[in-house]
């Protein structure tokens, strides 16, 4: 449409410019005495177009003859630039390739072209703070990875001095990951406190990156700041830097040390109150935490309370706990102190025998339970059929304690040396 247009236009002009001129009879006299030069009007006019148009192409050279000169240098610093440019990328190939001395080498060669495009006086190279960074970084990581720590700080505090806190967007940022280099080195060298320090010097939205959180919490587990790796962690879950099971299993594993570094009940109560909902709806860690407390000396009632939702759990969902787990909350249930239970607790001991009769471990807690409150023969009933059940050899060696126990109670001095020889017995079995 556009090309229909043009050939329109060139159409008109041309008939406009033939009538004009197939008709025009004027003429132009030039007088220059004793001469009379007469000239066709057209003629006059074709002369002065032409006029025009060689006067203009002849500015135009000799525009283009002055333009040579600044146009040699501007080439010139363009090849500087270019060249400058190339070392860097050559910089970076080396690093990338493990040429550590190579790159710093290039690195250097960047920089001092830099510097001699901006002593010769030529115009700015765009963005030549943050290329000066980079260089300067290029050679710290280079120095880094050949153990040259004095040179590394160098030229990172260089690289800092390229990029002012008070900068563009883009220096910012490059601050920024300048300084979560500087605290990956302070991690390789097993100085987790300088990693911490310079993981402070961030802003707060670049204290919340994925890459910073990473680094922090590798920092602060080194560190032994157990609180400070387990907040972290439940960052790092939330911005789905792990996998779901990956993310349980750090957090689990950060709560169990944290509970296990309380040294009395009044601290132990705190971590727990401290920690999540969900976190606190693990068996692990309910389990681990209720046998913290019990060893601490802690209450028996508060024992049990933290271990009431594993052991609804386990009646809700059989199979949700795994036999170690089951194993362990027994125990645990038992070295709280089973003759101080409430009828609450009764019941629900009776309840969940009753409702899993073939489970060895329910009944081996129930008999237990029964001979705590004096229940002799409804005992002896429950560990008679948990002592021929259980796998676990320290379960089974104490149901043939107890058991010899009420033997000798009864006045069963055979049975109660039967039971004796099979809880010795069974009491090697352990490991």
């Amino acid at each position: 449409m556009r090309a229909a247009l043009w050939l329109l236009s060139l159409f008109a002009v041309a008939v406009a410019v033939a009538l004009f001129a197939g008709n025009n009879q004027g003429t132009v006299t030039l007088y220059w005495p004793p001469y009379r030069i007469d000239l066709s009007l057209n003629l006059v006019l074709l002369l002065l177009a032409c006029s025009f148009a060689i006067w203009h192409a002849a500015l135009r050279a000799l525009a283009a003859l002055l333009e040579l000169p600044r146009q040699a240098r501007r080439w010139r610093q363009q090849q500087k630039e270019r060249a400058m440019h190339g070392a860097l990328l050559d910089a970076l190939t080396h690093m990338f390739g493990g040429r550590f001395l190579r790159a710093r080498k290039t690195a250097a060669a960047a920089l001092a072209q830099e510097q001699a495009l901006a002593a010769s006086g030529a115009a700015a190279t765009p963005h030549a703070r943050q290329l000066r960074a980079l260089a300067h970084m290029i050679a710290a990581e280079s120095s880094h990875a050949l153990q040259d720590r004095a040179l590394r700080e160098s030229h990172w505090h260089r690289a800092l001095q390229q990029t002012p806190a008070g900068g563009s967007a883009n220096e910012q940022e490059l601050r920024e990951g300048i300084q979560m280099r500087a605290a990956h080195w302070s991690l390789d060298e097993r100085d987790p406190d300088a990693a911490l320090e310079r993981l402070a010097a961030l802003s707060q939205g670049a204290a919340r990156r994925t890459l910073a959180l990473r680094i922090k919490l590798r920092a602060a587990r080194l560190a032994r700041q157990t609180q400070e790796a387990l907040d972290t962690a439940r960052l790092l879950g939330k911005h789905r830097a792990f996998s779901p099971d990956a993310a349980q299993s750090l957090v689990r594993s950060l709560a169990t040390e944290l509970i296990h570094g309380a040294r009395d009940s009044a601290q132990l109560q705190q971590i727990w109150q401290g920690l999540e909902s969900a976190e606190r709806q693990m068996p692990e860690l309910a389990i681990h935490a209720a046998r913290q407390l019990a060893a601490l000396g802690g209450a028996a009632s508060q024992v049990r309370a933290w271990l009431l939702p594993v052991w609804e759990r386990m009646l809700e969902q059989p199979g949700a706990l795994t036999d170690q787990h089951a194993l362990m909350l027994v125990q645990t249930l038992e070295a709280a102190g089973l003759d101080a239970l409430d009828a609450a607790w009764l019941a629900r001991i009776e309840s969940a025998q009753q409702a899993q009769p073939r489970d060895a471990r329910l009944q081996y807690l129930a008999g237990m339970a029964c001979l705590k409150h004096q229940l002799w023969g409804k005992s002896q009933q429950l560990l008679t059929q948990a002592s021929q059940q259980l796998t676990d050899a320290s379960l089974r060696a104490s149901a043939w304690r107890h058991l010899a126990e009420l033997a000798e109670q009864r006045g069963d001095d055979s049975a109660a040396a039967s039971a004796w020889k099979k809880a010795a017995g069974k009491a090697l079995e352990e490991p």
